[in-house]
């Protein structure tokens, strides 16, 4: 085509008129300011947000103090450190474009800082930073004498323990270089406690930190707890784990960090590490928040945060390296789930790395229900599984109402026959998988000619899997995706990196959009 002079005032008359147009285009503000429940401190509040309805043309957002831009985020999160004890603030929050232009601010959010606190300081209780002499007394007699509202401190040092048990209104400050660590010994784990464990309640050890009491009952008998700071929690690993094995049997482990019937909790800034089983395990409680935290494992069963049968979840800024699920979200087994009835709701998962682990995975217990998780803006890594829905045949129950966003992975499937964990008597009717959104995905670094995604459902057409959506997915070269027992699947704008369809593989399935 010949480019001549009004060719070339046309191309920049249409250039003009599309950047005037875009500059016309409202940025949107940002939505859903909150700060998560019990995450503030003396001297620092936590701030959480969604992203705009339209925010492709996003690229970072401000932060704004009582009315004053403080700071940029890349992030849908913020901690403003730095803030006077007890005292009243304002936050707001802006969108900026690719061109530099800033939304209205959302809604404004009034927070007040914590009161300092009175600080008691495991030593005074005669802890001793030696890495060897037991310290359960005296860290126990510490939390014991906690007023309400005040903190119970581990300072700098390696102070041994077993088993400590939490009560409500009060904070658990690991100071930096600060470090409680499990003892082996299978004594400082009594007397067994009634726990959940792959969706039985039954006896096991008493984990390392313990917070309330399991009751299937919709009660909570602990709350406004935090546990946080710079330090580390560490575990008895396989050497604990396996010696509660051989003693009381594979189910009877305690965790790390166990949460019973709690509510209004807060988990932030520590490393956990070398657990001997679960890592974090919440079960029964409400208002659970996990954020800004390292969690290592290498133990048998090794997972990082495990939800479980619990009600309002906000897990982000977080890291996992794992020997097992790196987030396994739960809600019981079958027939004691279905029994039970409390489904795992409102779980949300942002801003975290999952570097090492099986996957980050919904299942397999989830006889309970599992309904609305929203998982965005993470890197998951070259986990076994990637991001996994999992269940079997026998399990009853429901997974609805999931999204998937933004995220950089390997792998994502829905597996409906699962060979393990299969004890206990079926359910009276088979699972549902269902609206699910899988959308602006990145894929590309999987291997190439693999099926990094594959949807299977159960074999009644009743219990297909559901109303699933793909939307702008790059898979990697000669991808493939495999479909059997599905049923209204959806793909749009699924190509690889070549700009290809993937090789469709479907089976038992009807009415596949593609």
């Amino acid at each position: 085509m010949k480019f001549n002079k009004r060719s070339f005032l046309i191309l920049i008359t249409l250039l003009v008129y599309n950047i005037s147009i875009r500059a016309a285009v409202p940025v949107e503000s940002p939505r859903n300011l909150i700060s998560p429940p019990n995450s503030s401190t003396p001297t620092s509040v936590t701030l959480l947000w969604d992203k705009p309805l339209n925010y492709n043309r996003i690229q970072k957002y401000e932060v704004y103090l009582n009315g004053k831009k403080i700071a940029q985020s890349l992030k849908t999160n913020y901690t403003a450190r730095g803030l006077k004890p007890n005292t009243k603030y304002r936050f707001s929050i802006s969108s900026v474009d690719e061109n530099g232009t800033s939304s209205k601010t959302t809604n404004e959010l009034t927070i007040n800082t914590r009161q300092i606190s009175k600080v008691y300081n495991i030593l005074d209780y005669g802890a001793r930073a030696d890495d060897t002499d037991l310290d359960t007394k005296a860290v126990q007699k510490a939390i014991d004498a906690c007023n309400v509202g005040g903190t119970v401190l581990v300072p700098k040092g390696k102070y041994v323990i077993g088993a400590i048990f939490l009560k409500s209104n009060m904070t658990l400050l690991i100071d930096k270089g600060g470090e409680l660590k499990a003892s082996t010994a299978l004594n400082d784990y009594l007397p067994m406690v009634k726990n959940r464990f792959e969706g039985w309640e039954l006896d096991t050890y008493a984990s390392l930190i313990n917070a309330g009491k399991l009751d299937r009952n919709p009660v909570y008998n602990i709350e406004n707890i935090a546990i946080r700071g710079e330090g580390k929690i560490t575990g008895g690993s396989s050497k604990l784990g396996d010696a509660m094995i051989e003693a009381k049997g594979i189910r009877s482990r305690g965790r790390l960090i166990c949460i019973m019937n709690a509510k209004n909790v807060n988990v932030q800034g520590l490393t956990l590490q070398d657990s001997h089983c679960w890592t974090l395990h919440y079960i029964y409680s409400n208002n659970v928040t996990c954020h800004d935290l390292d969690i290592k494992s290498t133990a048998r069963n090794g997972d990082g945060i495990d939800p479980d049968s619990s009600t309002d979840s906000y897990i982000f800024n977080s890291t996992f390296s794992t020997a097992d699920d790196c987030i396994a979200i739960k809600s019981g087994k079958n027939p004691e789930g279905n029994i039970v009835a409390r489904p795992t709701v409102n779980v949300h998962i942002s801003d975290c790395k999952f570097v090492k682990g099986f996957g980050l995975a919904i299942g397999s217990e989830m006889s309970g229900g599992v309904k609305n998780v929203s998982i965005r803006d993470c890197e998951v890594g070259n986990l076994k599984e990637g991001i996994q829905i999992k269940s079997r045949k026998d399990r009853g129950g429901y997974v609805e109402n999931v999204y998937v966003s933004d995220c950089d992975l390997l792998r994502i499937k829905i597996e409906t026959t699962v060979a393990y964990n299969s004890d206990g008597d079926a359910a009276p009717a088979l699972p549902h998988f269902r609206n699910l959104v899988f959308s602006n995905m990145n894929m590309s670094k999987a291997k190439a000619n693999g099926t990094p995604i594959s949807v299977d459902g159960f074999a009644d057409i009743k219990h297909y899997t559901s109303n699933v959506t793909f939307k702008n997915v790059v898979l990697p070269l000669n991808a493939a995706v495999a479909l059997n027992y599905c049923k209204d699947i959806k793909f749009e704008n699924v190509l690889t990196v070549d700009h290809k369809a993937p090789v469709y593989k479907i089976t038992n399935s009807e009415n596949i959009q593609k």
